[in-house]
Parts: C-alpha cells; structure tokens; sequence
C-alpha cells in the first residue's frame, strides 16, 4: 500500500499516547497504524494519511498538547522499506 505520508509523536505512557491518538484522529482526515513501545515507557504513535492532513494532526498536538510530547516528525512520501516496517510493526498490534 502506498501512503502520502506518516506521523510520529513520542509520549509517555499508554494513557498519553491514547490522547495523542484520539486529538490526532479529530483533528484531520488521518488513520491510525500503530504504536510502538520503548523503555522508560516512551511510546511512539504512527499515523497515516496524506500529507496535508497529517501535517495538520500533528501540528493539532504539538500546539495544543493533551500532556508532554517528546518529540514529532511528519514523514512525507515513504520509501518502501519505511513502509513495510509501519505495516509490519502494526500487524504484531493488531494481533
């Protein structure tokens, strides 16, 4: 599958990530992918969609923050590999 562009934000603890998910989600046209956990309870969340939309999801949490965001990135156009890892790491959630 082919994406316009994904959006990462790091929080911690679940519970964050959960506010990040759900503000993104209201914000624009995006969907959810995964998320991913880290030590020290750094999770980071993937969303989808394009660009413009998820530009806009992430810039919805990074000025007006549901709790601490650590850090943010919109990556537009991703390559294939980029992609297969995103879809590969949100199989194992669905599961």
């Amino acid at each position: 599958m082919r994406y316009g562009a994904f959006g990462l934000v790091e929080v911690l603890g679940s519970a964050s990530a959960v506010l990040v998910v759900d503000q993104m989600l209201k914000a624009s046209d995006v969907g959810f992918q995964t998320w991913n956990y880290k030590c020290g309870g750094h999770v980071t969340v993937f969303l989808s969609g394009e660009v413009s939309a998820v530009s806009a999801a992430v810039e919805s949490v990074q000025q007006n923050p549901p709790c601490e965001i650590i850090a943010s990135a919109v990556i537009s156009n991703p390559s294939e590999e980029t992609t297969r890892l995103v879809e590969e790491d949100g199989a194992k959630f669905r599961k």
